[in-house]
């Protein structure tokens, strides 16, 4: 599995709604609310080979409430 993380910048008044929603779809390992230029940053893991931007782009960037996203790939965990 590789882990990635999205920081997903909201609607004004709209982070919970969207951490919710996230929650809900079950596709996320841990979701935090974060103070700064982004409102949310989400652990999410796919198998290797999986396609990172088809999956953001279909499951992600679709939910209500999200305005912006920034992907971060992840190499290794230590």
């Amino acid at each position: 599995m590789r882990a990635f993380f999205v920081q997903i910048k909201c609607e004004l008044g709209k982070s919970y709604h969207v951490a919710t929603a996230i929650a809900d779809a079950e596709i996320a390992s841990e979701i935090f609310s974060t103070a700064g230029e982004y409102d949310l940053l989400v652990k999410f893991y796919l198998a290797e080979g999986e396609d990172i931007g088809h999956f953001i782009a279909q499951k992600v960037q679709t939910i209500s409430g999200i305005r912006d996203t920034f992907t971060i790939v992840t190499f290794k965990a230590f």
